[in-house]
């Protein structure tokens, strides 16, 4: 679960921010400043201003572009503007993005559609039939589209667009409304998507709050995940939100300071359930090293000082791991479970986690496991601090190139497992090597992998 959502929208190659969509209020130049930052607290949003409004060049890309697919495998993302071809969603998520967001290319356009501007988007929809009677004789969604999606993404992974103006949906940038009542069409869009995003486009960058009682309906009339945008601009009201079930995107507020993030964070979460908030910590790997609790005051300090910090049941204190033995957790990201009562903390150990003396709380193993990560960062520590007796530190761009052929050579002659264990244990170490004179990580190698499948589907 996400909690709070930060948004990056993009404008001819600026981060901007704007009112009601269309006037300029801030502007930034460093996007992957911003995401390092934001990813520490949950997802972030980054959307092609230019691309939701058609503004095109010749190539079909925007001044957003390059800089847009930079960001996809930085953190966790997902992204949105002007996605209207499944291949394009599907290269999106190839390159990282965790979801795509579809506004203007879920609906039929307006003259297809049969909503009425202003009509009461939770009432009835002709004269003399009940609420939401004859809505699926309206052919208000791009169903083939939406379907086609689907089937090449899952539907996890679709967030449909559902911005309203006097609350009628809204497309193109906001710049078109289709006469589809909001509520309604809602109804039909969680069909074909794991998450809405709703945005009061009317309170867009205004700052003095969302439309609370519009959300609430649109909370009770749909089941899927509901994250809401346009004007939140207080903590208070993130978490009233929060208790509803509903997520919230925000980006004026995170940059202007008027709320911040950790203090966000912290808020969103199910203190109603628990005093005391379970804390799984795991690895970047993915190992899980310990559990602990932490109630607001803890995690105030783990973002403030950016390492673990809990609070201790028998000493009845808060206390920072690894302040005394000075095996500490650094802290990457923070993320909540679906319930918001769990939060996962992923961390970069520095040291033994257990005050047992082993690596995790949950064995006796005294060292960390192997893993590529690991190899290669003990690869970076003996180029960073040579010394006399190390073999690695030897290697330079040529010899390691000769080392790599011999081993392949080696590996493809193998006959027996354990010749191959071993070759292929040298050819892993040797190609590790090359990854870290070429500036290369094994995830950047894996997510290669990852993109290779999802565009193929």
């Amino acid at each position: 679960m996400v909690v709070i959502i930060s948004s990056i929208d993009l404008q001819g190659g600026k981060v901007v921010q704007l009112k009601n969509g269309r006037d300029l209020v801030l502007e930034w130049d460093n996007p992957a400043e911003l995401l390092a930052k934001f990813d520490r607290y949950g997802e972030t949003a980054i959307i092609d201003l230019d691309a939701a409004r058609g503004q095109l060049n010749g190539g079909g890309t925007t001044a957003n572009t390059a800089i847009l697919t930079s960001l996809l495998s930085r953190g966790s993302v997902r992204v949105g503007g002007g996605i209207r071809t499944v291949k394009q969603a599907r290269h999106l998520v190839s390159l990282g993005a965790e979801k795509v967001i579809i506004g203007s290319q879920a609906f039929l356009a307006p003259s297809t559609g049969s909503g009425t501007e202003g009509s009461d988007s939770g009432g009835a929809i002709g004269a003399g039939l009940p609420a939401g009677q004859g809505v699926c004789e309206k052919k208000w969604l791009n169903t083939g589209f939406l379907q086609e999606l689907n089937d090449a993404i899952g539907k996890q992974r679709v967030i449909i667009a559902v911005d309203a103006i006097r609350g009628n949906i809204a497309v193109k940038g906001w710049t078109e409304t289709t006469g589809i009542p909001l509520i309604d069409g809602a109804r039909e869009a969680e069909k074909y998507a794991g998450e809405l995003l709703f945005t009061s486009v009317e309170n867009e960058g205004c700052m003095h709050g969302t439309d609370l009682a519009l959300v609430k309906r649109l909370r009770d009339a749909v089941s899927c995940s509901l994250t809401a945008a346009g004007g939140v601009a207080s903590v208070e009201e993130a978490a009233e939100l929060a208790r509803w079930g509903v997520d919230v995107q925000m980006g004026m507020a995170l940059y202007t300071g008027k709320v911040g993030l950790a203090e966000g964070f912290i808020a969103c979460l199910n203190w109603e359930k628990t005093k005391l908030m379970p804390v799984i910590a795991q690895s970047n790997a993915g190992e899980v090293l310990m559990l602990g609790f932490a109630n607001r005051e803890t995690l105030a300090k783990t973002f403030a000082t950016g390492r673990l910090t809990f609070w201790s049941r028998t000493r009845n204190r808060l206390w920072t791991k690894g302040e005394t033995s000075g095996s500490f957790l650094e802290v990457v990201r923070l993320r909540a479970d679906c319930d918001r009562d769990t939060v996962l903390a992923t961390v970069i150990p520095h040291g033994p986690v257990c005050h047992r003396g082993s690596w995790n709380c949950f064995s006796s193993e005294g060292m960390e496991k192997s893993t590529l990560e690991r190899l290669q960062g003990i690869i970076a520590e003996r180029f960073a601090h040579p010394t006399v007796e190390s073999y690695t530190a030897t290697l330079d761009g040529v010899r390691v190139r000769e080392k790599i052929a011999e081993e392949a050579a080696e590996l493809a002659a193998a006959a027996e497992k354990r010749d191959v264990v071993w070759e292929c244990a040298d050819l892993l170490y040797f190609v590790s090597v090359l990854m870290y004179k070429e500036g290369i990580q094994w995830c950047d190698v894996l997510r290669e992998l990852d993109r290779r499948h999802k565009e193929k589907g």
